[in-house]
């Protein structure tokens, strides 16, 4: 999958943003923040709403900036349009990153919160 994605922020989230994504025909909701590798913050992070909607819900931990764009490549390849991802990254570092190899490369760290 050729990376060069588009996306909007539609959301703010306590450690983090969430974004509507495009990535060629894939479009998804990304829900990215800084937090511990803990599958349970997941509830944290995402409206209950989502979890009723149709889609899947893709999660991932992404431990260090090198990682962002594999883990977003890997992620969106098994996902389908009306899918949502989360990316639970360690650090500041990783989650500007993260942002920056979605399309949103003007996010500064002043906006974590």
């Amino acid at each position: 999958m050729s990376m060069q994605p588009h996306s909007e922020v539609i959301a703010s989230l306590a450690t983090g943003l969430v974004l509507a994504v495009t990535i060629e025909d894939l479009e998804f909701t990304a829900y990215i923040a800084v937090s511990e590798p803990d599958i349970n913050l997941v509830a944290d992070l995402v409206p209950a709403e989502r979890f009723e909607q149709g889609g899947d819900l893709h999660v991932t931990a992404v431990s260090q900036p090198g990682e962002a764009r594999q883990q977003i490549e890997d992620m969106a390849f098994n996902m389908n349009p009306g899918d949502a991802a989360v990316f639970l990254c360690a650090d500041p570092a990783t989650y500007r990153r993260v942002l920056g190899e979605l399309g949103q490369d003007d996010i500064r760290a002043d906006r974590l919160n």
